[in-house]
């Protein structure tokens, strides 16, 4: 018993090893095979160069071109308010808006007729007994010359200054008399009506804000890679003022549940840079945004935000490629003849929100990846018959859908 316990541990080991000995010996050969080269389904354009006209967009703020106060040279009640003389009335220019109360005007002006009916009288007068002076002095002077005080000219010339300034105190009556009726200046809209009727008003005070509706104007900041491709009316000194030959502007906005749009130009920038955002603001300006038009729009109110499309550039002999496919904005994937993807870096010269203008780094009739390919190598083969079979010639910037990388071959 002792000794089969000292050579059993010996014994275990001799049959394991003899164990492992046989399983290595009868164990199968491995097989052996190549992996089959594996590639992606992509899509792919062919693109061509063209030329793109650049649309800049931008926002703004609807304000009148020209917007007043109304205020009256006279003081009194108001006795008369017209029915347009209300917040968003309208009015043509020479309606009466406001009538003032004109009776003590009115007693003004009488009082000054009959002092000046008087200064007739008294110039009449005297000019009289300047010629009776005159006769005199022919007849019983020596032959000299008579003085100036002999010939009554100084009362002569006082006579003559008090029917001046009768005349021009009944000419005052006369314009503080129609100064009681406030007459709209220009075609507009009240834009806030301060006071009505029987209130009394004078001289400084504001009785309502109205503006023109012959012109809307909008402000629109533009930076300066946008000011780049835009022609602008660039006004220098002593030269005339801005006309109408600007680059077209659209404007667009919601209202009422519904988007319109409105046609203008740009007709000026402004003289100084912005400070903070340092971006210069152009004007753009619509002609008579309350007229009544054949598609029923609503007017272009003042105050209502819009978006703008300003005409930029025409840009020749470009690519014009979806904003999507530039990678790390640097680069594009290029499909070659061998069917490889390539890393190109492009030259942007211009973007929006959905292309990209490119004029340097790609050339006509080269293959580009529209696919969206998760860590692309550069010199990947990819798979392009069905691709290439979907797509179109020319721009399809903003009008191809992403597809997902195809399962690789066995």
């Amino acid at each position: 018993m002792k000794t089969l316990r000292k050579f059993l541990p010996l014994l275990i080991v001799t049959v394991c090893l003899a164990v492992a000995w046989v399983l290595l010996k009868t164990k199968p050969a491995a097989r052996s095979f190549r992996p089959k080269k594996s590639t992606f389904n992509v899509e792919a354009i062919e693109v061509h160069r063209q030329d793109y006209q650049v649309m800049i967009h931008t926002r703004g703020t609807v304000r009148p071109r020209t917007e007043s106060t109304l205020i009256p040279q006279v003081s009194g009640r108001i006795v008369s308010v017209a029915p347009a003389f209300r917040a968003g009335g309208f009015f043509e220019e020479g309606d009466e808006l406001l009538r003032i109360d004109s009776s003590d005007y009115e007693t003004s002006l009488v009082v000054s007729e009959a002092a000046l009916a008087q200064a007739r009288l008294l110039l009449a007068e005297e000019e009289a007994r300047a010629d009776q002076a005159r006769k005199d002095w022919e007849k019983l002077g020596d032959g000299g010359r008579p003085t100036a005080l002999v010939l009554r000219e100084p009362q002569l010339v006082e006579a003559r200054a008090s029917l001046a300034s009768a005349q021009a105190r009944l000419d005052e009556a006369h314009r503080n008399l129609s100064r009681t009726r406030i007459t709209a200046p220009y075609a507009g809209r009240v834009l806030e009506q301060r006071v009505d009727f029987g209130q009394f008003v004078s001289t400084g005070t504001v009785m309502a804000r109205i503006y023109a509706v012959d012109f809307a104007e909008i402000r629109l900041p533009l930076t300066d890679r946008q000011l780049a491709f835009v022609n602008l009316p660039e006004l220098y000194r002593g030269e005339a003022t801005y006309g109408q030959g600007g680059p077209k502007v659209t404007l667009r906005a919601d209202f009422g549940g519904r988007k319109h749009s409105w046609d203008g130009r740009i007709v000026r920038s402004e003289g100084a840079i912005d400070s903070r955002s340092r971006q210069l603001f152009v004007v753009a300006q619509v002609k008579d945004p309350y007229g009544r038009t054949v598609e029923d729009r609503p007017p272009l109110k003042v105050g209502l935000f819009v978006e703008a499309q300003i005409e930029g550039e025409y840009l020749h002999d470009v690519i014009v490629i979806p904003r999507t496919l530039l990678k790390e904005n640097s680069y594009v994937l290029v499909i070659d003849g061998q069917s490889k993807l390539r890393r190109r870096t492009v030259e942007v010269l211009w973007s929006d929100t959905k292309n990209i203008i490119v004029r340097e780094g790609l050339n006509s009739g080269e293959l580009l990846c529209t696919t969206q390919v998760p860590f692309a190598i550069d010199g990947m083969t990819v798979n392009t018959e069905q691709g290439r079979k979907k797509g179109r010639r020319g721009n399809l910037a903003g009008s191809l859908k992403k597809k997902d990388p195809g399962k690789s071959e066995n």
